[in-house]
């Protein structure tokens, strides 16, 4: 595996959120160093700039490891409507990369 990997994590957000009326769906994308687990770079598919923003501060530079620091985080300074889709969204993409990891230390 090279030094950076890219993923995404899903969630539903609220119905009555701009976000579900644009793509259905609330999307992380994180491009994460799969030496050290620290999330590189963030994006979402929030429909504000400030809140993509906000959302890149409050993951960059943390481990994707350390999801319930994450979601604990997004859940004490986060208050959009689409506080509940990231953090699940952000608990999806950390058992994708889990997955990728377990999947690459059980290859020979």
């Amino acid at each position: 595996m090279g030094t950076t990997i890219y993923l995404t994590g899903e969630a539903k957000s609220p119905t009555n959120n701009p976000i579900t009326s644009k793509w259905g769906l609330f999307f992380v994308g994180l491009i994460v160093n799969n030496e050290t687990h620290v999330i590189v770079r963030a994006d979402c598919s929030a429909t504000l700039g400030l809140t993509v923003d906000f959302i890149r501060e409050l993951l960059e530079g943390r481990s994707l490891l350390d999801d319930d620091a994450l979601v604990d985080t997004i859940t004490t300074r986060y208050h959009g409507s689409s506080q509940r889709a990231l953090a699940a969204a952000v608990r999806n993409a950390a058992a994708k990369y889990r997955d990728l990891l377990d999947r690459d230390t059980s290859t020979p």
